[in-house]
């Protein structure tokens, strides 16, 4: 009987020493991805503060016209919710805290009277959604790890096209942002209309103060700089998104890596007490047999 229960821990401890070797190594990839994917993020900072100051000096300029493209809806009918997350799990609460955020911003908008029209990124979100009665319009995948500006153009245009049709009043944003190394934070932010930044997102330079003038007009600005403004938008989620990706990857995988060093340990104590204990049952069984035979002569 303890030879069969050593046999069987064998194979445990086999089995999860193999599992640990397949942690690791996701650990290490993981670990080697965020600082490109850091470096990408602070690589597009600048455009993206640029689109931000552009739109809020042109808004500066002519209120009125930037109101008439950049100011929310009195009431939206209908509205399109992105839904950013990953295309592989094993990353901790990633994926499943951005999809439930998507869930309640979605019903929230279905219980203030809107249709609601799902977008996702990520191969997790589809099977979330239809389990839970909610149709997926279009997903996009195979872009969460390494996001080009070709894939948040193809994103964008999906959007664009039914909100300036009038079909939809509203794309709200649903991703996960990338604050530090230690943190990251599901936000929702509304995409269309464009969110005119504040003055406290944008560095203004001294040189914009005052009187400017803009060629051509505020309005035209605006339109020919709202496709573009909503590509860098979902183009810095997107890469955001990658970062927290890794680091809940890499943060998981380690967990993983601990714990099956902890099990391992673990059975390995419990096979050293079944050998000795099998060992301590053959001496005792020697010791019996030699005795009996010395009391039979």
């Amino acid at each position: 009987m303890a030879g069969g229960q050593e046999r069987i821990l064998r194979r445990r401890i086999k089995s999860v020493q193999s599992t640990r070797k397949i942690t690791k190594a996701m650990e290490l990839i993981a670990a080697s991805q965020i600082s490109r994917s850091q470096a990408r993020i602070i690589a597009n900072r600048p455009y993206r503060n640029g689109m931000r100051r552009i739109i809020l000096e042109a808004a500066l300029g002519d209120p009125y016209a930037a109101a008439q493209l950049l100011m929310p809806p009195d009431h939206v009918d209908s509205a399109i919710v992105l839904v950013i997350t990953g295309d592989r799990g094993l990353s901790g609460a990633y994926n499943s805290s951005a999809l439930r955020a998507g869930e309640r911003l979605a019903r929230k908008l279905e219980g203030e009277g809107a249709s609601v029209r799902l977008v996702t990124v990520g191969k997790k979100a589809g099977a979330f959604y239809r389990f839970r009665g909610l149709d997926v319009e279009a997903g996009f995948a195979n872009m969460s790890d390494r996001p080009t500006w070709a894939d948040a153009r193809r994103i964008a245009s999906s959007l664009a096209g039914p909100f300036l049709l009038g079909e939809v009043q509203q794309v709200m944003l649903v991703s996960t942002r990338f604050l530090s190394a230690a943190t990251q934070a599901v936000e929702v932010e509304q995409l269309l209309p464009l969110a005119m930044p504040a003055l406290s997102e944008v560095e203004v330079p001294t040189t914009t103060k005052g009187y400017t003038e803009f060629e051509p007009e505020v309005k035209q600005l605006l339109e020919t700089l709202a496709p573009k403004a909503l590509e860098s938008e979902i183009f810095s989620a997107l890469l955001e998104g990658a970062a927290s990706f890794h680091v809940s990857q890499q943060r998981a995988m380690a967990a993983a890596t601990d714990n099956a060093d902890e099990l391992g340990q673990s059975l390995s104590r419990i096979m050293n007490r079944a050998r000795q204990d099998s060992i301590t049952t053959e001496i005792m069984e020697i010791v019996g047999g030699a005795e009996a035979l010395r009391s039979g002569k």
